[in-house]
């Protein structure tokens, strides 16, 4: 099986759209995928809602879309866009590994897995890591900064980084990376889904 990790350095750049792309582009890998919303104190995991619990429970809530889910949800989205099963995990900030045994048991009954998240880096190595970029975007999460030199490829509209607007990140760590272009709202173009099979197709063959 495979595993693609998508992550991105902010908040609405079009993470979810480029996991929706590669389900919809690729469907014969019969996809189970993974929205991970990490939530900071204050608010409530089960529901993205805040609250003043600090109970184990509700450090972590795991919800798998169902046939006919609401579409204008992220892994709703998913679903729509052909995967076999689609799950939204909510973690409390930091609390991410609590998760993990769930997203283990569901990761190995998929046939392959697209997850969307920088975090999960920490706890797996996937075939496959993209990151989505924004240079016009100032906001850079600290976790999109660690992993940023792992990526196999960045994906940036119309495929040029230019002179970002992020303060205290250094373009050295995607230097020589592949740079694959975005085009909104097609975001997952014929070369991005050329890059992702040529790629699992190579790490298969190891």
């Amino acid at each position: 099986m495979a595993i693609v990790v998508v992550g991105g350095h902010t908040r609405n750049i079009g993470k979810t759209s480029v996991v929706a792309g590669l389900i919809a582009a690729i469907p014969e890998m019969h996809w189970t995928a993974f929205k991970i919303t990490q939530f900071g104190h204050g608010m409530c995991s089960a529901n993205g809602e805040p609250c003043d619990c600090e109970t184990a429970e509700h450090t972590v809530a795991v919800s798998e879309e169902r046939v006919g889910g609401d579409a204008k949800t992220d892994s709703g989205r998913y679903l729509a866009a052909g995967a076999v099963r689609s799950f939204w995990v909510r973690t409390r900030a930091g609390d991410l590994s609590e998760a993990m045994p769930r997203i283990r048991k569901e990761i190995e009954r998929a046939e392959n897995a697209v997850i969307e998240s920088n975090s999960i880096m920490r706890f797996l190595g996937p075939d496959l890591y993209l990151s989505v970029l924004d240079p016009e975007t100032a906001d850079f999460k600290e976790s999109a900064k660690y992993f940023l030199d792992r990526a196999d490829a960045v994906l940036v509209v119309e495929g040029v980084l230019g002179r970002p607007e992020w303060k205290g990140v250094s373009l050295k760590l995607v230097a020589g990376t592949p740079v694959l272009a975005m085009r909104p709202p097609v975001y997952v173009t014929e070369e991005v889904v050329r890059f992702v099979r040529e790629r699992l197709r190579t790490r298969a063959a190891v």
